[in-house]
């Protein structure tokens, strides 16, 4: 832990700002858990030397599912409800460890596990929460299955309510609901998705007037709503609507990408999210084989339309589906982005700053700067080489405090 009022210096390295500035030979001081000055021959009470490395804000995963741990369909059946939170502190520890500070889960962790994660109690990055995904009868998120049985991916409880809702009216309640149990911002499903075996990812679902509906009510409380989007009419009718991010875009074309331009919308592409499925079809889960079928069948398409967005100029933040896939490797999208297009420099930007401004934090963090809270990131060496990256990571501090350590400085290492 930081001494009361001590400057702690992070001395002889290079710094990415995460504003998409080139790398430059610099200094950082942080003092009451924020980063207070920049430059070079910088003094104070304690000196980290960082010689030979980078210093990055903390990044950002911009769609995660912390109390999910993979796609097979009989774990989900045979494991305790309580599991799910056991698994999110491991998750919580996993995700932290690569080096992301700031998560927005995309449904599922409810109030406790942020409240948790910010009074110390268990280690994670800073959450944001969605509380429960909201989709239609017989919609993405509708766990029922042709045998009877209903298996939602969130089964509700007392602090994360059920995600089911219909009609104009049916949608304002709901999205009111989870804003009383503590959402940062609504999570809807526009569409179906690959997951869910009885839809298909290109059809249509919520009407316009239920996407207003939610996008309203978010926005009287001064929120906001990420949609789970894939095909192209789905996508269009969130972007229409007002919502601030699509999650996948699976099936973009121009026009949407016009209208995302026009109004500012946010792409979380996921390129991980189709390729989990597929590892975890091949390792043996068990998984209808439709699901496997959609899987392979989006891939190309999900690569296409986050090729033609990156290119157009679409906002694009960084965000994995991790609960689909492992947690704990979220830096694999950076690679992937880039293989769509994007620089490494600009991969990194839509992990730090684009990612902080997409949640509404940019004030807070995702940049190296003066006022920012210091999430830092040192990473050995340089930052060009995404592949290796994730294996270079020495430090993660979260507020000026250090919570993962593989340079042995302090009893509170990793």
């Amino acid at each position: 832990m930081s001494a009361p009022g001590e400057r702690l210096v992070f001395a002889g390295g290079s710094v990415f700002d995460g504003t998409g500035a080139a790398v430059a030979a610099a200094d950082v001081v942080v003092q009451e858990g924020s980063v207070v000055e920049i430059g070079t021959g910088l003094d104070g009470d304690r000196v980290i030397d960082v010689t030979g490395c980078t210093v990055l804000p903390g990044f950002f995963d911009c769609h995660v599912h912390l109390t999910s741990s993979g796609v097979d369909l009989m774990n989900r059946l045979t494991t305790p409800f309580s599991y799910q939170f056991y698994e999110a502190m491991v998750n919580l520890r996993a995700t932290l460890a690569t080096g992301v500070t700031t998560v927005r889960d995309a449904g599922g962790s409810d109030l406790g596990i942020q409240q948790a994660v910010a009074d110390g109690l268990i280690a994670g990055p800073r959450v944001l929460l969605a509380v429960n995904i909201i989709g239609q009868t017989g919609g993405h998120t509708d766990g029922w299955f042709a045998s009877g049985a209903d298996v939602p991916i969130s089964a509700p409880h007392p602090g994360r309510p059920a995600g089911i809702a219909d009609g104009p009216d049916g949608m304002r309640r709901v999205v009111r609901q989870m804003l009383r149990a503590g959402a940062d911002h609504i999570k809807i499903c526009t569409t179906g998705g690959v997951l869910s075996p009885r839809d298909d990812p290109r059809h249509t679902q919520l009407t316009p007037e239920e996407i207003e509906v939610a996008v309203t009510e978010a926005a009287a409380h001064g929120s906001y709503v990420m949609a789970h989007a894939q095909g192209t009419e789905g996508i269009k009718n969130a972007v229409r609507a007002g919502v601030r991010s699509i999650e996948h875009g699976i099936f973009l074309d121009d026009e949407v990408i016009s209208m995302m331009l026009e109004r500012g919308t946010w792409l979380v592409p996921t390129l991980a999210a189709p390729r989990a499925v597929l590892a975890a079809a091949a390792a043996g889960a068990n998984l209808p084989v439709v699901v496997v079928d959609k899987a392979r069948a989006v891939s190309q398409a999900h690569r296409e339309s986050a090729r033609l967005a990156i290119e157009a100029g679409v906002n694009i933040a960084m965000g994995t589906d991790s609960g689909v896939g492992p947690h704990g490797r979220n830096l694999e999208e950076l690679e992937l982005l880039v293989e769509c297009g994007m620089t490494p420099d600009q991969a990194l930007t839509a992990a730090t700053g684009d990612a902080a401004r997409l949640c509404g934090l940019q004030d807070r963090v995702g940049r190296v700067a003066p006022g920012m809270v210091a999430d830092l990131v040192v990473v050995e060496g340089a930052v060009d080489d995404l592949k290796s990256l994730p294996d270079r990571i020495r430090q993660v501090w979260q507020s000026g405090n250090l919570s993962i350590d593989r340079l042995g400085l302090g009893d509170d290492a990793e």
